[in-house]
This record gives C-alpha cells, sequence and structure tokens, in this order.
C-alpha cells in the first residue's frame, strides 16, 4: 500500500465518480482505475460497488476512508515537520475558500506568497462557508477562508479582512436611477440570491433580520450557485440580487449593473483553522502575511 494509493482512493471515495477522481488528480482515468484495482488486489477486499459504468463506495470502503485520511494525516505532518526543520517554507499547502474569497480577494495574496515562498505547493479549491467550514473540520484543507460569521463550532477563526455586500440592479430595474430604496420596499421586487450554505446568503438574511424584516418576505425566484451566475442573470432580468461589492465591481464600472442606494452592513472573510493540527511554517508565513494585501478602495477594506 502507498500514499499515492490512499490519495486515489480517498478522491474516488469523495467524488464516487472515477473520472471527476481523474481530472482533480491529473490523471489519466485509466491510471486511477489501475490504483484502485491495485490496492483492492493486493488485500483481497473490494471498496467499491461497480454496477454498469457507475461505482459507489461500499461498507467496506466507507470503513477504510477514516483509516485512509488518519494515514494521510500523519505523513502531512511528518511532512511538514521536516519542511519547518529546514527553515525555508516548503511543502504542500491546501486551502479552501468560499467564491468570493477565492475569486475576488484572495489570489492576489497567493501570488505574493508564492513569488515570496516558491517552494511552498499551494492548492486552492472554491466552494461556500459550509463546505470550506467542512474542508477544514475533515482535514482535506490546512486553513479556509470564509464570508460572513461561521457557524459557532471547535474551529480557530481569525477575521483577516472585512467586506461590504450591496444590492444590485440591472440598468432597466426602477431601483438603477439612484433613488434610495427603503427596508419596506425590498419587498416589491423579485430576488436571485446565492445557494443555501453562501455566506453571502448567509450575512444577507442576517441583515435583515437585525434590520426587523423576515427573509421570507422577499420573493426568491431562483437560487444559483455562484457569484457570476447571480450577476448574469440578473443583467439579464428585472430581479435584484446581493453580493459582494468586489465580486460586482467590474459589472458596475461597465455599466451593465447598478448599485442600489440601501446601505448593508460591513461583514468580515474569516480565516478557520483546526485546533488539533500544528500549523506548519508555510502557514504561519501565511497567516503572517494576511495583513498585508493592501487596500484598493471601498471594495477592499483589509482590517489592520
Amino acid at each position: 500500500m502507498t500514499l499515492d494509493q490512499l490519495r486515489i482512493f480517498l478522491a474516488v471515495a469523495e467524488m464516487q465518480h472515477v473520472t471527476r477522481a481523474a481530472q482533480r488528480l491529473n490523471m489519466t482515468q485509466s491510471a486511477v482505475s489501475a490504483a484502485i484495482s491495485t490496492l483492492e488486489d493486493r488485500h483481497g477486499v473490494a471498496l467499491f460497488d461497480r454496477v454498469g459504468r457507475r461505482i459507489a463506495l461500499n461498507a467496506a470502503g466507507a470503513l477504510f476512508v477514516e483509516e485512509a485520511r488518519r494515514v494521510l494525516d500523519v505523513a502531512r505532518r511528518a511532512e511538514g515537520a521536516l519542511a519547518d526543520l529546514s527553515g525555508v517554507p516548503s511543502g504542500r499547502l491546501r486551502i479552501s475558500a468560499s467564491q468570493t474569497v477565492a475569486s475576488y480577494w484572495l489570489p492576489a495574496i497567493l501570488v505574493r506568497y508564492g513569488a515570496r515562498f516558491p517552494k511552498v505547493d499551494l492548492q486552492l479549491s472554491a466552494g461556500n462557508t459550509a463546505t470550506v467550514t467542512e474542508d477544514v473540520r475533515e482535514g482535506r484543507a490546512d486553513i479556509g477562508f470564509v464570508e460572513g460569521r461561521p457557524q459557532p463550532d471547535k474551529l480557530l477563526k481569525d477575521v483577516v479582512a472585512r467586506d461590504r455586500l450591496v444590492l444590485i440592479v440591472g440598468p432597466d430595474h426602477p431601483w438603477s436611477d439612484g433613488r434610495n430604496v427603503h427596508l419596506r420596499d425590498l419587498a416589491q421586487t423579485s430576488w436571485i440570491m446565492r445557494e443555501a450554505g453562501s455566506g453571502t446568503r448567509a450575512a444577507f438574511t442576517e441583515e435583515l433580520e437585525s434590520l426587523g424584516l423576515s427573509p421570507s418576505a422577499l420573493s426568491v425566484t431562483m437560487e444559483l450557485p455562484s457569484n457570476e451566475a447571480c450577476l448574469a442573470a440578473v443583467e439579464a432580468g428585472q430581479g435584484a440580487t446581493v453580493l459582494s461589492r468586489r465580486a460586482a465591481l467590474a459589472h458596475l464600472a461597465g455599466g451593465r449593473l447598478r448599485e442600489v442606494r440601501f446601505r448593508l452592513a460591513l461583514r468580515h472573510f474569516t480565516a478557520l483553522r483546526h485546533p488539533d493540527r500544528h500549523p506548519s511554517l508555510a502557514l504561519r508565513e501565511l497567516l503572517a502575511n494576511l495583513g498585508s494585501s493592501g487596500s484598493t478602495g471601498p471594495a477592499e477594506m483589509p482590517i489592520s
């Protein structure tokens, strides 16, 4: 049994699909299938059920998942310890971030970090606040970055930046004329919203409740899984959406969308870490450099 076989097994177990696992691992489908078959044949146990062209984790495979994760976690910690002894940040740093953070705030920071520490292999995956939190909790990420207020749990939380949500409409929407929009007006239009589990959706819901308006009063006609999808839908129709101003900045600057005169409170970007996992030198250097991300005006407001 090799560490590579365990990594491949976990990828297939999580994706429940050989082709998608191969794409995630940057391997060929045949190489992934061969690694799984070798692992099963070597130990005389089937880890997946194969029905036609489909593959599904069976009971034995489900039991093995946790053991495989533990072995890989120990190997990563050993690798990190060796890297720390060298005094030079190196090794793999797995980062999970919610969409707004991953697309509009974190890239510039990672570019600067990569230029300073070229021996660190940066791996970034994007999801929503719920999936990022789960990645950190389950050890699939060394650090996570989320929008808004994470759910209470045992993860370590550090506020690393501030962000503002804005209401956005298309140029043909009545609110695009610069009028002041009041709380009572929000129920008078249709809404395009991010999906449940999104930090943006949760932050807007909390804001409405704090202002005394039930989120159920809004007419939500569509829920979409990305910022860009929400922006495209609003640009094409009569509805409104709420997103980070960072996500909408290019659309606003190009005149394709309008920012509504309804001010929402600032929210935070938060870094999540697992309290039982020792931060590597590479991770400590990343945390130390977050405060130097710089400012580019209203859409970029790091906390000092």
